[in-house]
């Protein structure tokens, strides 16, 4: 592909992902204020979609009663889309996330989406918590995906008995998630659209896309691949000030690295007495994808991702501490693409 043929910046959308972080000294009920006004101003600044994530039994991340929280923040919202990024589908019935996403559209029609994965968002205790036993597993997903779809086909199309009401015929576009090769083949298969989550899981992110594009098959869902990848992006008006604002992010992950939960920590002068030598590299490499830095440096950072990767929209993450910062961030990266 030549240089001419490779999208840029301003040919493509921009989408949010929002885990709903818990800031220290703060409460979720904090949270979720903070959640919807981010979503009302990134709708202003012109972006896609919003979506929550699912995790469960984790202090910092509040976004585990999923589907409730989309309806909390598309209420407060007109025009950007909404949706899970994802509902972790092995926790879940097919038919009770086809009835919750059926009555979301209904409510929001035209702004919902469904994004599932098949990781269970949390740890094995808690997966049994969630289902109860561990019938249901990610070995079912395949057919669990086709069943949750299956659901939504008109009267006419339906297969079986059960009915989801709302749900059936309803236009909920479902989305397959992953941070692996896995998804990717069975997006491809089913003729879904795909997103990747290299925001934390950078490893196969181009041998995934490059599967889903050379594997797809046209269904009536989507007639051509469509491929999203989450980045994670701290903006701010300085190299020095983003810096700064992407320590919360460094501390966050280095939690995840010791198997910790906290809530989001306020940014710190310097990691050098946060993490050792060890920490440090590994942190860093989870987080390979994430663009630190002033407009000029995140616009050249995110044009050398969109040309080695040629995704079709950019979903961004950012855990910044401060609130309006984390606003300011979203600000900076909708003027980067306006601006081109």
């Amino acid at each position: 592909m030549t240089n001419s043929q490779k999208k840029r910046l301003e040919e493509i959308e921009f989408s949010v992902l929002d885990l709903a972080p818990v800031l220290l000294g703060k409460t979720p009920a904090d949270t979720f204020k903070n959640s919807l006004d981010l979503a009302q101003n990134v709708e202003r600044f012109g972006y896609k979609r919003y979506w929550l994530a699912e995790h469960h039994n984790m202090e910092g991340i509040a976004s585990s009663a999923t589907s409730v929280l989309i309806g909390y923040i598309a209420g407060g919202t007109k025009t950007i889309r909404v949706g899970s990024g994802g509902v972790m589908l092995p926790n879940h019935a097919p038919l009770v996330v086809a009835e919750q996403f059926g009555t979301l559209e209904s409510l929001y029609p035209g702004r919902i989406d469904l994004g599932i994965g098949r990781a269970p968002g949390t740890d094995q205790v808690t997966s049994m918590a969630l289902r109860r036993n561990l019938h249901g597993s990610v070995s079912e997903f395949p057919n669990d995906v086709q069943e949750l779809i299956n659901y939504f086909a008109p009267k006419e199309k339906r297969k079986g008995y059960v009915r989801a009401v709302p749900g059936e015929g309803l236009n909920v576009p479902v989305w397959l998630l992953g941070s692996s090769t896995y998804s990717a083949q069975l997006a491809a298969k089913l003729g879904l659209p795909f997103g990747f989550a290299s925001h934390f899981a950078p490893n196969h992110l181009y041998e995934a896309l490059k599967i889903y594009r050379d594997q797809f098959q046209p269904s009536e869902h989507l007639k051509e691949p469509y491929a999203l990848a989450c980045v994670n992006v701290v903006a701010a008006d300085t190299d020095e000030e983003a810096k700064y604002l992407a320590t919360s992010l460094y501390q966050m992950f280095l939690g995840v690295i010791r198997g910790t939960s906290r809530l989001l920590q306020p940014p710190v002068e310097s990691m050098d007495g946060e993490w050792n030598e060890f920490e440090k590299e590994a942190v860093r490499h989870q987080l390979y994808f994430s663009f630190v830095g002033s407009k000029q440096t995140i616009k050249e950072k995110l044009q050398k991702f969109l040309d080695d990767t040629q995704v079709d929209e950019i979903m961004v993450v950012s855990y910044i501490y401060d609130h309006s910062a984390r606003v300011h961030s979203y600000r900076i990266l909708s003027e980067i693409k306006n601006e081109m």
